[in-house]
């Protein structure tokens, strides 16, 4: 008779190494699928990155520019005679804007409801060079 404790042992190692080979095939089966996920992964950022942040990026210009365009519109120059004058009350002479005015004691220069009364003659001020009511005021700019 055999010795029966022996095949016992042989089929109980045969049977472990069975086991220990089927988990490492399943380890290796499992680790090729996260590499695939891992690369199908990529591949969706990829396709993120090259078409919707794209055009996400075409949607944000085609709605931004117009309002800056409109912004940059809107946007008063520097010159004097674009002054909106519903921000102040009173507007002095200078050499560009009622240059004829300057010194005059009729000058008004006061701001109602947005519109400049030069004075109570010329209520738009002078175009010509000189004005036959201009008076000094003893300050003179002349």
């Amino acid at each position: 008779m055999k010795d029966w404790s022996k095949d016992f042992f042989e089929v109980v190692a045969t049977a472990i190494l069975d086991v220990e080979n089927l988990f490492n095939e399943m380890a290796e089966e499992i680790s090729d699928v996260f590499d695939e996920w891992g690369k199908f992964s990529e591949e969706i950022t990829e396709e993120i990155n090259i078409n919707i942040i794209a055009e996400i990026d075409e949607c944000l210009n085609n709605l931004v520019d117009p309002i800056i365009e409109v912004y940059l519109d809107l946007t008063p120059d520097t010159q004097e005679e674009d002054m909106d004058y519903y921000f102040v009350d009173h507007v002095e002479t200078t050499v560009e804007k009622h240059p004829v005015c300057r010194g005059c004691i009729h000058y008004h220069g006061q701001v109602y409801g947005g519109n400049l009364l030069v004075c109570a003659m010329h209520p738009y001020g002078v175009e010509d060079e000189s004005c036959s009511d201009w008076e000094s005021d003893n300050s003179s700019f002349n």
